[in-house]
């Protein structure tokens, strides 16, 4: 089975168990998530199936919405509430000044990611030196912040909506929101609601999909990677010319029809190639200077 199925999380999973149980339900081992989500957080969270794990990296490149509650005054070791308590803080900010706050993390900015997380230091994951009680200088990486907006104040409880780009620890948001009003402040809750274009309304728990697959609908769940980039014209090739596209080889313009009204118009352009079966079997690259079509992305 290839596609992509919009897991809703739910809080006491990690993401690793989620694609360990799919691949239970499914009856495939070729399965990968796109995007890590802690064990105490929920929502979305977009896995691979089959040879779509080979476009991952293009899929999590997108925006993503989460919806977290922070509080104020109390800091843990690891942002949120799972850690342990590192230090406790009177809260004397007005709610103005905690709106001024949060709002100047909108824009682009660096922020330094957690030492409970699945980056790697020398080869080893953050969150093992992390457990050990070892803590490394971790270098800051550029985030964008697109939107963050309040959605209440009950001290010293701040709900707040934020949209932001790949690579955001929203934990870590907290934290720093939390240094600049210099009380500390950790992460309580965090619901994904959405990655790119996918939302935890269309989304199913793993409950949901082991109902789907013993009523034999699991493929209701399932959708096709072209409808991802609906952007990129879909292409076919002619039969003699399928076994070019198998072995991942350039394609002449003259061996593929377009399937529908989006075409080429650039050179540069990516597109979809399926083979004369309609199964699809890549992404290719225009090279309108030698009328060919390069391998960009082998789904084989």
């Amino acid at each position: 089975m290839n596609g992509i199925i919009s897991v809703y999380k739910e809080p006491g999973y990690t993401s690793f168990d989620v694609v360990a149980k799919l691949r239970g339900i499914v009856g495939q081992k070729k399965i990968g998530h796109t995007g890590t989500l802690d064990p105490d957080a929920e929502g979305v969270l977009v896995v691979c199936l089959g040879n779509t794990t080979k476009l991952s990296e293009m899929i999590t490149d997108k925006d993503k919405e989460y919806t977290a509650e922070m509080i104020l005054g109390v800091t843990t070791d690891t942002e949120d509430a799972s850690g342990k308590v590192l230090s406790e803080k009177e809260v004397k900010v007005s709610e103005e000044e905690i709106r001024s706050a949060v709002t100047s993390f909108i824009g682009e900015s660096y922020q330094v990611p957690p030492m409970y997380s699945a980056l790697k230091k020398d080869g080893v994951r953050l969150y093992e030196l992390a457990r050990k009680g070892v803590e490394v200088e971790r270098e800051a990486r550029r985030i964008s912040i697109y939107s963050l907006d309040i959605i209440s104040i009950d001290m010293p409880k701040v709900t707040f909506r934020v949209t932001c780009s790949k690579g955001t620890y929203i934990r870590s948001l907290c934290r720093d929101i939390g240094e600049k009003l210099e009380c500390g402040a950790h992460m309580k809750r965090l619901i994904r609601n959405r990655v790119s274009g996918f939302t935890t309304e269309d989304s199913f728990t793993l409950s949901r999909l082991q109902e789907l697959k013993d009523e034999g609908r699991l493929s209701q769940a399932v959708i096709p990677v072209t409808k991802l980039f609906p952007d990129l014209p879909i292409y076919r090739t002619e039969s003699d010319a399928d076994r070019l596209l198998y072995n991942g080889n350039p394609l002449s313009l003259k061996m593929v029809t377009c399937q529908g009204d989006n075409t080429i118009k650039n050179d540069g352009d990516i597109i979809f190639v399926k083979d004369s079966e309609d199964e699809l079997k890549g992404m290719y690259k225009v090279d309108e200077r030698r009328h060919m079509l390069a391998p960009f992305k082998m789904l084989l």
